[in-house]
């Protein structure tokens, strides 16, 4: 039996922007949240469930975190070039969801984090140290107030199973947990703050101005995924942060145009460059995340083209 199009429409127009919203969570990448939502739809067109009066968020939300799974166990496999950073999607100027994966009437859900808390980067960053079922299981439990009951449903594992993998999750989360980033306003403009300081002294080549920005063992992490030329190691410390970013500047600065989007919750650098050589890359994102004082202590750089699927450029 095959679901009638129309009704898979209703249902696609419908569930869509929960399951991208917990896809995207699950994989960390826009691109992945794309192809398993669409996977879902084809599956349930092809294979609808036996009772399709019943309501179909559960049997979706089924489907969707165990196609999910089976990406993140597949990623785990396969050797990946550089590090590896969530894809960045585009988020409002408000403390809210992004648009498109609103909740009915709602900025936020009833669980431990937030919508826009757990589109973060801090957060998804910390969710790579789940295992996948911890990972979906604290997804489900935590972000979207799903019962212990509904998330054995969802996952086809028994109450005592998510319950455990529960317990493990939120103890991989403790790190997380006694720093959480959480997009408010003034985090907002704080952050906004840093990275015009930041690329108005890198402009003006003041290297005891950047110096003064940046904490003692600050980050700088490129995910270029092979297919850019990129750092294949998180940059560390201070001196060699200035000395790596002063070299991009001199080389590339010129061709640049940049816009401060909002991204992930918080603002980011939306880069084109109108000058490439081979290898070199066209667009990028760059952020970043302050310390307790308004240091910056880790930049990322996003380059790799499937990366950037739900930023949009000039």
């Amino acid at each position: 039996m095959t679901l009638p199009v129309t009704v898979a429409e209703e249902i696609f127009q419908e569930h869509k922007p929960f399951l991208w919203g917990l896809c995207y969570r699950l994989s960390g990448s826009a691109a992945d949240a794309d192809d398993l939502v669409q996977e879902t739809f084809v599956r349930a067109m092809e294979r609808p469930p036996a009772r399709t009066d019943e309501p179909w968020r559960p049997w979706l939300a089924r489907v969707a975190v165990n196609l999910g799974r089976d990406l993140l166990r597949r990623r785990k496999r396969r050797a990946y070039v550089g590090p590896w950073l969530p894809s960045p999607i585009e988020t409002g100027e408000e403390e809210a969801p992004p648009s498109h994966e609103p909740v009915a009437g709602q900025s936020s859900t009833e669980g431990r984090y937030d919508l826009l808390e757990s589109a973060s980067f801090a957060f998804l960053l910390a969710l790579e140290a789940l295992s996948p079922r911890q990972r979906a299981v604290l997804l489900l439990r935590d972000v979207f107030d799903y019962s212990a009951h509904e998330t054995a449903a969802a996952l086809g594992i028994s109450e005592v199973n998510v319950k455990t993998s529960h317990y493990r999750a939120r103890r991989a989360m403790r790190d997380y947990d006694r720093a959480r980033c959480v997009p408010t306003r003034r985090l907002q403009e704080r952050t906004r703050q840093a990275l015009e300081r930041f690329l108005t002294c890198l402009l003006n080549h003041d290297v005891a101005a950047i110096e003064a920005l940046l904490t003692a063992n600050v980050q700088a992490v490129s995910d270029g995924g092979g297919e850019f030329l990129a750092a294949l190691r998180p940059v560390v410390g201070r001196d060699k942060v200035v000395r790596f970013y002063s070299k991009t500047n001199e080389r590339r600065g010129s061709s640049a145009r940049l816009h401060m989007r909002m991204l992930n919750g918080l603002p980011a650098l939306v880069i084109e460059f109108t000058d490439n050589a081979p290898r070199e890359v066209s667009r990028m994102v760059m952020r970043c995340d302050l310390n307790p004082d308004g240091q910056i202590k880790v930049l990322h750089s996003i380059l790799a083209s499937r990366k950037l699927t739900a930023v949009r450029f000039a």
